[in-house]
């Protein structure tokens, strides 16, 4: 086999107490996260990271002062490699805001000089905000310190049979610990402004997709679940229905909750601080008998063999993009915003 690099695109997070407001300028002077154009974009980042860092600082104090992201992240590589078991093959990690960023991992590829890339993000359901945005600041780079390689992009992956398979039978194990006491699934997803999707963002769609897929492996008919959004910041109007209003609906009711990061496949501040303190406390203050986490699929097997099946399958492939490791479109024709909108 070719020298083949694959590089894993994620968020990040900051590494420290004092990475905390830079982190958050580099997130919010991102153009796929404020729309406003230059040199008024910066001047409000920095505003807006200034404001909030005070109050991220105080939830990542909760999970030891920083994001716990890259670390995962490096696990899920080594894990990755080891599953592709071939020494022709090394994984990258590219994260968007904080480091190892596109521009350094760019470099380090670079240096291993591949005949072959894949780009495969660790955002299951394609966003612009995420999975593209991902894309373009790593092309802008690669641009700068590369070289010409055949390159295939796995744009997406919301029904991919591991990912589904991973959460599936967590949800079953716990569904059977709960036995004889009514509950509801929550597959809680971060959430978006309604105007990001009213764009033609398929991301949605997408995770109602990975939802659906996985109550069907699930296979219980009498399943009680929704999908819901969280995370919200800022005045916007955001997609709902809220995660939190979905914790008061089922405490009114008695019914005991079973949370799916349905959007999410490593632990972060998302998941330690929001889901597993805030959210488990409205769930008691409301009234629900019990509030169980699924944990994000991280390095379970199903899930890491499910990532390795999505390599190989792109680089089975000629196409240069790639849905759910099988290329062609999987959205519908009204997503304008969907990469595959040409394929």
């Amino acid at each position: 086999m070719d020298r083949t690099a694959v590089v894993l695109f994620n968020l990040g997070g900051p590494d420290s107490p004092a990475a905390v407001q830079p982190f958050l300028n580099n997130l919010f002077n991102d153009p796929a996260i404020i729309s406003i154009p230059w040199p008024l974009r910066p001047v409000l980042a920095s505003v807006i990271s200034h404001r909030r860092q005070g109050e991220a600082k105080k939830i990542y104090e909760k999970i030891g002062g920083c994001s716990p992201l890259l670390e995962n992240t490096r696990q899920q590589a080594r894990a990755l490699e080891a599953a592709l078991d071939n020494d022709a093959i090394r994984v990258f990690i590219a994260m968007r805001y904080w480091h190892p960023m596109s521009e350094d991992t760019a470099l380090e590829v670079a240096g291993f000089k591949p005949q072959r890339i894949v780009l495969l993000p660790l955002y299951p359901q394609f966003s612009t905000t995420t999975t593209a945005s991902s894309m373009k600041e790593w092309i802008r780079s690669w641009r700068r310190h590369g070289h010409d390689v055949t390159t295939r992009i796995v744009c997406c992956w919301p029904r991919s049979s591991g990912f589904v398979g991973s959460y599936a039978a967590a949800v079953r194990d716990t569904l059977d610990d709960t036995a004889g006491q009514p509950s509801r699934v929550l597959f809680s997803a971060h959430g978006l402004p309604e105007t990001i999707i009213r764009r033609g963002d398929p991301y949605q769609w997408q995770v109602e997709q990975t939802a659906e897929a996985i109550v069907d492996d699930i296979g219980r008919s009498n399943l009680d679940w929704t999908v819901c959004y969280q995370s919200r910041v800022g005045p916007l109007d955001w997609i709902g229905p809220s995660t939190d209003g979905e914790i008061d609906r089922a405490g009114s009711t008695g019914t005991g909750i079973i949370v799916v990061p349905v959007a999410f496949v490593s632990e972060h501040s998302e998941t330690l601080v929001e889901l597993d303190i805030e959210y488990r406390q409205r769930a008691r203050d409301a009234g629900c008998p019990f509030y169980r986490r699924i944990p994000a699929v991280s390095c379970d097997d199903t899930f890491i063999d499910g990532l390795a099946a999505l390599v190989l399958s792109a680089l089975d492939d000629d196409r240069p993009q790639l849905a759910s490791g099988h290329g062609g479109r999987i959205c519908p024709g009204t997503f304008s915003r969907c990469p595959l909108r040409a394929v």
